[in-house]
């Protein structure tokens, strides 16, 4: 098993955001997380990557326990995450950007170029606006160099916070195809998305959050069928 979090809970001051949250992710596996706005998914993988600190339960990433340590150590051992929201930097080129993400492999020089080349390959638009600032790229574009930076650290696991948002549909079935390539060379990835049908059509297993709590899981097929999944984010 490559992650495991057993009973986390984690809090906003008083607010209880998540509630004893349990889930597994395989090597090699994708794994879609579900749920409405508020649900938690956010904080779930913020709280996975050290970005929130939980109050209670354990996470473990290939049999060490990472819930008390920092993010770049957490990033390090091989947990990329893409932010909801992109968070690039804008006034740098595609090229900076790329490079930064690669900080926890400094002194690897050669390692580096051949990730810069294996992004590239995934998006070929990136290489074409590599001397381009990021701030002027579109939101599809600006998605595939999120996912291209957090590459760069040659994550074991890859999570992804909702890559279709504000994306148009072209595009959008564009970083699906590329998740799902990067999925079968091995990485493994934990999507969170609203697009619920998009998301299990790739996915090997989901986890569905309501209010804090996980009140589904099961294999990605069974879900697409699951009444409560078809009605409250498949609009069936």
């Amino acid at each position: 098993m490559l992650l495991k979090v057993e009973d986390i809970e984690t809090f906003y001051g008083s607010a209880q955001a998540l509630k004893g949250v349990s889930l597994a992710v395989h090597k090699g596996e994708l794994i879609a997380i579900l749920g409405a706005n508020g649900a938690g998914k956010t904080t779930l993988l913020r709280t996975i990557s050290g970005l929130n600190e939980s109050r209670k339960g354990t996470i473990e990433f290939d049999r060490k326990k990472i819930d008390r340590m920092s993010p770049e150590e957490i990033v390090r051992l091989g947990i990329s995450l893409c932010p909801e929201g992109r968070k690039l930097f804008p006034q740098m080129t595609v090229l900076k950007n790329l490079t930064l993400g690669a900080y926890v492999c400094r002194g690897n020089r050669q390692g580096i170029k051949d990730k810069m080349e294996e992004v590239f390959g995934l998006f070929r638009i990136l290489r074409e606006r590599q001397q381009q600032q990021a701030g002027t790229l579109s939101g599809g574009e600006q998605q595939m160099l999120v996912i291209g930076r957090a590459l760069m650290s040659k994550p074991q696991l890859l999570m992804l916070d909702e890559p279709s948002l504000g994306i148009a549909p072209l595009l959008v079935a564009r970083i699906f195809e590329a998740i799902k390539d990067i999925n079968q060379r091995g990485t493994a990835i934990l999507l969170v998305e609203q697009n619920a049908a998009a998301a299990l059509e790739i996915a090997d297993r989901g986890y569905v959050l309501e209010t804090g709590e996980i009140i589904l899981s099961g294999e990605a097929k069974g879900l697409l069928n699951e009444e409560k999944v078809r009605q409250a984010y498949l609009g069936l």
